[in-house]
């Protein structure tokens, strides 16, 4: 690895909020230099509906970014989710002709062969991730070079995306006069800013609520055994409570940061909330109680989790996250949220932060800038390898190592 100072930045263009973080990469530490934010704008139902809108944002939270850091970027990697991410395992096959040993350019074909799968009009392969190689009907190695074997083949797990989807975040990003070195799924960076290597092998899975959309990621081994999208996301909550308070839907988000609750255990009785009508409806303030509140809250929040569970159950990895479930994006925010994981899926949970960054801000420290913390670290290791040997198995496969 290079010993150079590398600059490095990522961008998490979210439906909501555009954030982006400036980082400087020297040997084993990495710095923050500088970061921004912007409300977004153009998005609809966590895709976009309005190219230059969403430009416009990136291009303010990049400026602010490079004014705080006093420099100038030219390339970042960008975070990429939505409704229209999945994942799928995958497998390739390599035969050698006679036994001897595996090399890296049989590594590389075998991974090739995984990634040549038939997809449906406007897919294309986000990543691919490499999970392990069975040699000789072996299976289980994570990394077979020099050892003598016929046959290879290569265990990944593909993450896919609308192709459409995808050109347009790049042509957002490129209007706002950067390049893209890399487009990562935006759980992947979330869990690479706020999980250790041991806890990945141990089992973790982490989910990113967002406001339009919720992504999950698990890992094993070191290896990803689960990407999907769960539908429900951090706005679903606000419009239960919209629904049923009978006020505007901003005035329920407002509710639910400042008074709401995932858990209905331990709220007073008599406890009750001054919803915020708007003085434009004509109608006098009234309260709550914060027990419905907090039971409305509860019951999706149940619901969020009992899906993630059935997708950990589909892999066969319910009972496989050790190190448990790690909660990251702006829904984190909501209090009692991992108990209530905890109480769905019999396992430890934790909100993501961003962990190892020298001079990270406290007013960062919450689990909505964790996306893009781990976008701009993947961006530092991703460059420091420019200079490194290009053949391997899985840039990511490396990086998450």
């Amino acid at each position: 690895m290079s010993n150079k100072s590398i600059l490095a930045a990522g961008i998490d263009a979210g439906s909501t909020q555009t954030r982006c973080a400036i980082m400087l990469f020297e040997g084993e530490r990495i710095r923050l230099l500088g970061h921004g934010s912007a409300p977004s704008q153009g998005w609809t139902k966590s895709r976009i509906a309005d190219q230059q809108a969403v430009s416009e944002c990136i291009l303010a939270a990049a400026e602010e970014a490079e004014r705080s850091a006093q420099t100038a970027i030219e390339t970042v990697v960008a975070g990429i989710g939505g409704l229209t991410t999945r994942g799928a395992n995958t497998r390739g096959r390599m035969d050698l002709g006679r036994p001897r040993e595996i090399e890296q350019r049989d590594i590389n074909r075998a991974m090739d062969r995984a990634r040549n799968v038939q997809m449906q009009e406007d897919r294309m392969i986000l990543q691919l991730l490499p999970q392990d190689f069975v040699v000789d009907d072996h299976p289980g190695f994570h990394d077979p070079r020099g050892m003598l074997a016929s046959v290879i083949e290569a265990n990944a797990h593909l993450v896919t995306v609308s192709g459409q989807d995808h050109a347009n975040l790049v042509g957002a990003i490129n209007r706002a006069h950067l390049s893209v070195d890399e487009t990562v799924f935006e759980p992947i960076a979330a869990c690479y800013a706020s999980v250790l290597p041991e806890d990945r092998r141990e089992g973790v899975a982490l989910i990113d609520i967002g406001a339009h959309s919720t992504e999950l990621i698990c890992f094993h081994g070191e290896s990803a055994q689960l990407a999907s999208t769960l539908r429900i996301c951090g706005e679903h909550f606000s419009r239960d409570l919209a629904h049923a308070l009978r006020i505007p839907v901003d005035a329920a988000n407002i509710v639910k940061e400042e008074f709401g609750s995932a858990m209905t255990d331990g709220t007073p009785q008599n406890s009750v909330v001054e919803l915020p009508i708007p003085d434009t409806w004509g109608r006098d303030a009234k309260d709550a109680p914060r027990r419905l509140i907090n039971g409305i809250l509860e019951s999706r929040a149940v619901e969020l989790f009992e899906m993630v569970r059935g997708e950990l159950a589909r892999v066969g990895m319910q009972r496989a996250i050790a190190s448990g479930l790690v909660i990251c994006g702006a829904g984190a925010l909501l209090a009692g949220l991992c108990d209530v994981a905890e109480r769905v899926l019999d396992a430890p949970a934790r909100i993501g932060l961003a962990q190892g960054i020298l001079e990270w801000p406290e007013r960062l420290n919450t689990p909505e800038w964790t996306c893009v913390a781990g976008l701009a670290m993947y961006s530092a290791r991703l460059r420091s390898m420019v200079d490194l040997e290009r053949q391997s198995v899985g840039m990511l496969g490396r990086i998450l190592r």
